[in-house]
């Protein structure tokens, strides 16, 4: 027997603008909004009944995000990483998310990693890594 990865949930105050932030970033769909959770899934993933375990396995992770009274005091613990594919301009990207309300975040880089640390308009850091083709 095995756990799937089923998402990732963030705290947040207003979980619904939140949930459309990450869904522009993402590109992708919302499949669940109540005031107490709001769920985004990527375009391509069903939101059928999978009856196969190993099929459901194998299914991409979400984010669900849901409110908290309190604000954001330290640094994530956990965090996500964006990375474009080579084919994709990496600074317009960042570009477009700094645009969108995301801000520029200094938690100790050095200025030779490459990968830039933004958060989103809640605060919650999250990278913006190099291009990949993997």
């Amino acid at each position: 027997m095995a756990l799937r990865w089923y998402s990732v949930v963030i705290d947040c105050h207003d979980i619904a603008a939140q949930a459309r932030w990450w869904q522009d970033v993402l590109d992708w769909t919302i499949v669940y909004e109540d005031e107490h959770e709001v769920a985004v899934i990527p375009k391509h993933m069903s939101t059928d009944v999978i009856e196969d375990g190993q099929t459901w396995m194998h299914q991409a992770q979400g984010l669900a995000f849901v409110p908290v009274p309190e604000g954001k005091t330290v640094k994530n613990r956990l965090h996500i990483d964006l990375a474009p594919h080579t084919s994709d301009d990496r600074d317009a990207e960042i570009a477009r998310l700094l645009s969108m309300g995301a801000t520029r975040v200094n938690v100790g880089q050095t200025g030779d990693e490459s990968w830039d640390v933004l958060a989103d308009p809640e605060g919650n850091e999250f990278c913006v890594l190099s291009s990949r083709d993997f």
